[in-house]
């Protein structure tokens, strides 16, 4: 799943992923649907994190 994708992904790159805007990839990350790792502003998204969610299990990143 998502071979053509690096094992960390941008927003931009999660919203083509997904097929969904900026906002719902935001509020996705901000309310821990999707585990991210944020440093500074920038969030660092694991490619492992969106197959998770869309599998429904539990991000491996705890």
């Amino acid at each position: 799943m998502f071979e053509n994708y690096k094992d960390v992904v941008t927003i931009n790159e999660l919203m083509t992923m997904l097929r969904v805007g900026k906002n719902k990839a935001y509020e996705l990350i901000r309310n821990g649907t999707i585990q991210t790792i944020k440093i500074g502003r920038k969030y660092i998204i694991p490619k492992i994190s969106v197959i998770d969610f869309l599998l429904g299990k539990s991000s491996s990143l705890q």
